[in-house]
């Protein structure tokens, strides 16, 4: 009497043949992949750097706006004269 081999489970009968099963397995490979790739988030700060500096200097200019208008509108009339 010979010992019966054991049964083996067909492709069909595994889990990662659904299509939403490999999709989450494809996504959480991409998700590690995210979170272990740094580049982005130096392009996020350089980003908001950028942002700071254009609050600073709309800030400046209507700060300093009235002002140096009536400045040069000031220089104009003199020399006009």
């Amino acid at each position: 009497m010979s010992a019966a081999a054991p049964k083996r489970l067909g492709r069909e009968n595994t889990i990662l043949q659904h299509p939403s099963s490999r999709l989450l397995v494809r996504l959480a490979i991409l998700r590690g992949r995210f979170l272990q790739d740094r580049a982005g988030v130096t392009a996020v700060e350089y980003g908001l750097l950028a942002a700071l500096i254009a609050v600073v200097i709309i800030g400046g200019v209507t700060a300093f706006g009235e002002s140096l208008n009536g400045f040069f509108n000031g220089l104009a009339a003199k020399l006009k004269l």
